[in-house]
C-alpha cells in the first residue's frame, strides 16, 4: 500500500507534534507516570497525530481539464449558490458558488479553469465560520482575479478563512498564467472557497452536493 502524501503546509505542524510526542514521552518515563495516566496521554497524542495527518494529507489529482468546464476548487459540499456583485475587478453582477471544507476534507484548493491571474488581494477580517452567509464579506480572505479568452470565460476565487482557519496561502502571483487543476493554494483548519462566474455559465452543482477538487465540474461556459 503507498504511504500517505503529506502537503508541505504542514511540515512544522506536524515536526512539532512528533517532537511533542517524544518529550512527552521522557516525561511519563522519568517521573514513572502510573499506566493508567500514559495511556490516556498516549491516546490524546494519537488522536492529535491521526487528525494532523489526515488534514494535511496531499492527494495526486488528474484534471480533466475540458475547456468548456470549470471545476471545484476543493473537497467539500456546496453550501451556496447565488447571484451577487463583484466589486474588487470585474465590478459586475456574477454567480457565486460557495464550497464549505470541513477539518476532515483535504484543504488543496486548485484552480477550476485556465487563465491569467489579472488581479490578488488579501484582506485580513474576521472569523465568522464558513458557512456564515457575511463570510465572503467579513472573513479574512484572498482574492484571485482570472482572465480566460473572452469576459465570458473568466472568473475569480475567493479563498475565506473559517472559525477555525488562521492561515491562508495563495499562491499563484498576478500575470502568472494557470491551467486547470493546478495547486493554487491551502486554507488551514476549516474555511470556504467561493467561485465567481459570469452570469452567461451554467451551473452544474446544486446546494448540498459534495463535490471534489480538480475533478467535479461545476459549471459550463
Amino acid at each position: 500500500m503507498a504511504l500517505i502524501r503529506l502537503h508541505p503546509e504542514g511540515r512544522r505542524w506536524i515536526l512539532g507534534t512528533f517532537l511533542v510526542g517524544g518529550v512527552l514521552l521522557g516525561l511519563l518515563i522519568i517521573f514513572n507516570v502510573s499506566v493508567e495516566w500514559s495511556g490516556g496521554i498516549g491516546a490524546l497524542w494519537l488522536v492529535w497525530a491521526g487528525l494532523l495527518l489526515n488534514f494535511f494529507r496531499y492527494p495526486r489529482r488528474i484534471c480533466p481539464a475540458d475547456p468548456a468546464l470549470l471545476y471545484a476548487p476543493c473537497d467539500g459540499k456546496v453550501v451556496g449558490i447565488k447571484r451577487t456583485f463583484e466589486p474588487k475587478y470585474f465590478h459586475a453582477e456574477m454567480q457565486q458558488i460557495s464550497i464549505f471544507m470541513s477539518p476532515l476534507n483535504v484543504h488543496v484548493n486548485w484552480a477550476p479553469a485556465a487563465g491569467r491571474v489579472v488581479e490578488k488581494q488579501h484582506n485580513p477580517g474576521l472569523y465568522k465560520v464558513a458557512w456564515h452567509p457575511k463570510a465572503s464579506l467579513l472573513n479574512e480572505q484572498t482574492f484571485l482575479a482570472v482572465e480566460g479568452s473572452s469576459r465570458e470565460k473568466s472568473y475569480a476565487v475567493r479563498q475565506i478563512a473559517g472559525a477555525l482557519a488562521r492561515r491562508i496561502s495563495t499562491y499563484p502571483q498576478v500575470g502568472q498564467r494557470i491551467q486547470a487543476g493546478e495547486e493554487i493554494g491551502f486554507i488551514k483548519f476549516g474555511s470556504r472557497v467561493d467561485v465567481l462566474l459570469p452570469l452567461s455559465a451554467k451551473v452544474q452543482v446544486h446546494v448540498g452536493m459534495k463535490v471534489r477538487g480538480a475533478i467535479t465540474p461545476i459549471a459550463q461556459w
